[in-house]
């Protein structure tokens, strides 16, 4: 006499997956607090029929990579996905509620659907009326676009399969269930056994399908882990509600380069593509302010100038306040102990403020440069030139380190105008590129201040 195999119960926790047979007040794996929610998980049964996958081949008799991509006509769209939506993959857009996912959605498929696709959008959250009425305002209705209100994942994928859209977008993941799970929409089960489904059927029939991810108030994706390692591109909308510029960010990209940025400007008639965002991150800059620099910086394939400001006041706390915006707070303050002990300057009693204009987050370590040339400005209350540019990399000897694709950033710094290039020294030595431009070299934070200062740092 065989017996059945019951329903066995096990606690998830919300935000990265992790599971436990019991109950615990913080995850042993992410370390949140009270993130452990009870779910039931139902044996598997075997029916016979399971996928076992492919037999082994030759690596060179595999099917080629190159399919042809859809190309969106959303300039900045297709840079960040690599040059346009490849056939059968699976695209996650994460951001905060009222960020423009919806929107970009929207216009994607009416972009799409002008090239004589059909395309499906399936909404989780709103009603068909809901969705007509913005893209009415948009301008993105279409007779191939098609619109359907579901949240069971089987239903949407009988549907993609009977229509063969050339787009499928889903709005949102975390609305979707499984029916044979029991536990609640949003659940960690819920949301990776509902993205393993699409992601089976994209692969199977080739369509590309596009999922709207939500995110935590941490600004990462809502959900396990696991759903950003099975998905082909994870792409960020950063940008404040309250400011008009969105950064579209690849995060993950199997198909083109990681790192990839896009910046459009929310309007009335929807997302516009910006496709000089350096002029646009520099108009409103302050001509010979102390602590203002321009650095060049690469996003992906894309040079962009951005604007890097510092604010050095004295203080009269016993802690001095450090803070930074679009920058890592901990780089900022390794940099001002690199500016004490190399350069003889008092950071240590001064609140110091670092800003890098625009909303636009910087991380390569170029920036390093700049920010030290923007600190001792401010502090020093002498402006550098505003047709200075500065990039260069800053270690704790206090020496300036080579940095890459410098000939993508000088020729952008010549494009807009800009007359003097402050680099490391080891960049001008390694050569490959010609310019016109007056080239300062710098090896030493010494040599920043002879240049810049006159010579005020230490000697």
């Amino acid at each position: 006499m065989t017996s059945k195999k019951k329903n066995q119960t096990v606690f998830s926790c919300s935000s990265c997956g992790y599971q436990s047979v019991k109950w615990l007040g913080r995850c042993p794996d992410c370390h949140a607090w009270e993130s452990f929610v009870e779910e039931t998980v139902r044996p598997a049964v075997k029916t016979g029929k399971e996928d076992s996958g492919s037999h082994p081949v030759p690596l060179y008799l595999a099917p080629d990579g190159d399919e042809e991509r859809i190309v969106t006509s959303i300039g900045e769209l297709d840079r960040v996905l690599g040059g346009g939506i490849v056939p059968g993959s699976l695209v996650l857009i994460g951001g905060d509620p009222g960020i423009g996912k919806s929107t970009l959605i929207l216009q994607t498929l009416a972009a799409i659907a002008r090239q004589g696709h059909q395309v499906l959008y399936v909404s989780g959250e709103e009603s068909a009326r809901q969705i007509k009425m913005r893209a009415t305002r948009l301008n993105a209705l279409h007779p191939q676009e098609f619109i359907a209100t579901a949240s069971n994942v089987d239903r949407i994928i009988a549907m993609a399969e009977e229509m063969r859209p050339g787009l499928l977008a889903v709005d949102s993941i975390q609305t979707l269930t499984c029916d044979d799970i029991p536990s609640a929409p949003g659940s960690v089960t819920q949301v990776r056994e509902s993205a393993f489904r699409l992601l089976k059927m994209a692969k199977k029939e080739n369509i590309p399908v596009m999922l709207v991810g939500h995110v935590t108030k941490d600004g990462a994706l809502a959900g396990p882990k696991t759903l950003e390692h099975m998905v082909d591109t994870v792409l960020y909308f950063e940008g404040d509600r309250s400011h008009a510029f969105r950064i579209l960010r690849t995060v993950k990209n199997r198909f083109g380069s990681a790192n990839e940025l896009g910046v459009f400007e929310m309007k009335g008639e929807g997302l516009v593509e910006v496709t000089n965002p350096s002029e646009i991150f520099l108009a409103e800059r302050p001509l010979d302010a102390p602590g203002s620099v321009v650095l060049p910086s690469v996003e992906g394939t894309r040079p962009i100038l951005v604007e890097i400001q510092a604010l050095v006041s004295p203080t009269n706390l016993g802690t001095a306040r450090r803070t930074a915006i679009g920058a890592d707070p901990q780089r900022l303050s390794l940099l001002c102990a690199v500016l004490e002990k190399k350069a003889g300057q008092d950071m240590y009693g001064h609140d110091i403020f670092l800003n890098i204009a625009g909303g636009i987050r910087i991380d390569e370590p170029a920036l390093d440069l700049g920010v030290i040339c923007a600190l001792a400005s401010s502090l020093l209350d002498q402006p550098i030139s505003s047709t200075t540019v500065v990039c260069g990399e800053v270690g704790l000897a206090g020496e300036i380190r080579a940095i890459g694709q410098m000939d993508m950033r000088v020729r952008e710094a010549e494009r807009l105008g800009f007359t003097r290039f402050m680099m490391p020294k080891g960049n001008r030595d390694r050569g490959g590129w010609k310019s016109e431009m007056e080239i300062l070299c710098v090896s030493t934070v010494q040599d920043v201040f002879r240049h810049l200062f006159m010579g005020k740092g230490r000697k």
